[in-house]
């Protein structure tokens, strides 16, 4: 799908990096992307996070770092009304390449190149105390926080969540429709959703669509609404009692056979035995 530019430099100002706190009732679908690099930490939060052509399910805790021009966006609201927190960081290649050529710097380098793919770590409570006191550090304090939290970074071990590097479209030609759509599927997944519907959404042929479809988002519109419902599904999975059964249902799928075989090809393993290996380990 085409995402928009968000204009970075003018929210940092004279700043070297920009550094901020959301706190937002629930995350709107924004799919965009910018030429800085971006570090999100969601203090509270759930729903899912869509990374170049990753589709997965995050809560509170997620700890993600992107490239440069990666599209992105999290969505979603907490089940309980509460508001939805996150820390973001964003910072330009002009500001961390300086950095990268010094000796001590290569492991930071090799951080960056990784995050083409978009990474996800598993956040620990002093990691977490830098990201969260780093909007209260000025000056060259701040800059020495944003170093420490990318050099700690260097000694986890991330998770790439894109299979390949994603190759992001910088045009506006499609924006607004592509939009319109995902946002719709994201509020909608759950139902029966047919191409004629979406198709008539943005006022083109059921044919039109679909290569309009497959060209923005580098997958077919059916492919794209089932990995939305297999990662809510793998989410009901582990954090509810319901039968299998009624959480196909729950996740627009028509029919417990279907689902099964859409899950199994999705994530290699049975809903069953997905189910009792996540139970082991939580």
């Amino acid at each position: 799908m085409k995402a928009f530019l968000e204009d970075i430099p003018s929210k940092k100002g004279k700043a070297s990096f920009y550094s901020t706190k959301i706190t937002v009732q629930s995350f709107e679908f924004k799919w965009h992307y910018h030429p800085e690099y971006e570090l999100t930490y969601i203090v509270r939060g759930s729903g899912y996070r869509i990374v170049g052509n990753s589709h997965e399910h995050f809560a509170s805790g997620d700890l993600v770092l992107l490239g440069s021009n990666l599209p992105h966006t999290w969505w979603g609201k907490n089940e309980d009304g509460s508001r939805s927190e996150a820390i973001v960081i964003q910072f330009s290649n002009e500001f961390i390449e300086p950095f990268l050529r010094l000796n001590e710097g290569h492991a930071i380098k090799a951080l960056l190149e990784s995050a083409a793919k978009g990474l996800r770590f598993e956040s620990d409570d002093a990691l977490v105390d830098k990201l969260v006191s780093i909007g209260q550090t000025k000056e060259m304090d701040s800059i020495l926080s944003l170093l420490s939290i990318l050099q700690d970074l260097t000694e986890k071990s991330g998770s790439n969540l894109c299979p390949d590097a994603y190759h992001n479209v910088i045009s506006k030609k499609f924006e607004t429709r592509i939009n319109k759509v995902c946002t719709y599927i994201q509020n909608h997944y759950s139902e029966r959703i047919s191409l004629q519907q979406v198709s008539e959404l943005v006022f083109m042929t059921e044919s039109n669509f679909c290569k309009f479809f497959k060209k923005a988002t580098s997958t077919t519109f059916s492919d794209y609404v089932n990995d939305l419902r297999i990662n809510e599904a793998c989410h009901l999975l582990i954090y509810s009692e319901d039968n299998i059964s009624k959480i196909a249902q729950d996740c627009g799928f028509e029919s417990l056979s279907y689902f099964n075989r859409v899950f199994l090809k999705k994530k290699r393993i049975k809903p069953s035995l997905f189910r009792k290996n996540a139970s082991a380990i939580h």
